[in-house]
């Protein structure tokens, strides 16, 4: 048994060898079975999607709700959560169970360290090293491009992201410069006069999850909010994410094998 203390500075006792987790993050559940402990992963949220076989896990809740009764059922050892919108469900989780919150990412380099922490709570230390050099050679991949951009996501409604998302750091550090970038806010409902007068050269847009979208509905969209004079409506600079599963909305292992070399790809094809 080791102390752990976690995003809220609550020390969690912590099985060194754990047999029944349950994770309400979908970063930190795509994180487990990387480590090889998906066979002891009992319970998740609806939204933990990756890898495939999270399908055939039982569902304890979502990101701010779970069924007790569920989890009284299945007697975790662990259960596993990420700062922020959680945190009123993780103190009433943490009444019963033994819980540890991880905290939410607020740059490329903290997905590394939510990475490596869950590989350090795990005691699968040295699995998070190696996954943490893989994850380092997928940096390799950024470069610097010179133009202004905007991203939004569909998360019920519009959604775009300040200066303490990792979203906003993820397309900084590969040179874009955004609206909002130095809002102190890690989201923010867009004041789409504020953008248009940015005037963007590229929009980047991921759909609700589970439904994802395409380039002719953002088009539409777009132009239904008075966009239809931006730069990128004029240049055709709009790149849907792929997919109906939460891309840049998602902070595990993948923002590194499938966002970074995406964004990379599509920074490469803008026409200016």
């Amino acid at each position: 048994m080791t102390e752990f203390r976690d995003a809220l500075g609550n020390i969690t006792q912590i099985n060194d060898k754990l047999e029944r987790i349950v994770s309400l993050s979908p970063s930190v559940t795509e994180t487990l079975f990387e480590y090889g402990l998906g066979k002891k992963i009992v319970g998740v949220s609806a939204f933990c999607k990756r890898p495939a076989e999270t399908d055939n896990i039982r569902k304890v809740g979502s990101y701010g709700t779970a069924r007790i009764e569920v989890l009284d059922e299945i007697k975790p050892d662990i259960v596993m959560m990420m700062s922020g919108y959680a945190e009123p469900l993780y103190k009433k989780i943490r009444e019963r169970y033994n819980t540890f919150l991880f905290k939410l990412p607020t740059t490329v380099f903290g997905i590394l360290e939510l990475i490596k922490e869950v590989g350090i709570v795990t005691s699968s230390q040295d699995k998070a090293r190696e996954l943490e050099y893989a994850m380092l050679q997928g940096l390799k991949k950024v470069r610097k491009y010179s133009m202004k951009g905007y991203l939004e996501i569909d998360l019920g409604g519009p959604v775009t992201f300040g200066s303490q998302s990792y979203i906003t750091d993820s397309l900084t550090l590969f040179g874009l410069t955004l609206p909002f970038e130095m809002r102190q806010h890690e989201w923010m409902v867009p004041n789409d006069q504020e953008i248009v007068e940015f005037d963007p050269d590229i929009l980047i847009y991921e759909g609700k999850m589970y439904r994802g979208s395409n380039k002719e509905e953002v088009q539409k969209a777009f132009t239904d909010r008075g966009y239809g004079n931006s730069s990128f409506m004029r240049n055709k600079n709009i790149f849907v994410t792929p997919g109906k599963l939460d891309f840049f909305a998602h902070h595990g292992p993948s923002f590194f094998r499938e966002v970074i070399p995406w964004l990379r790809n599509t920074l490469d094809s803008v026409s200016l």
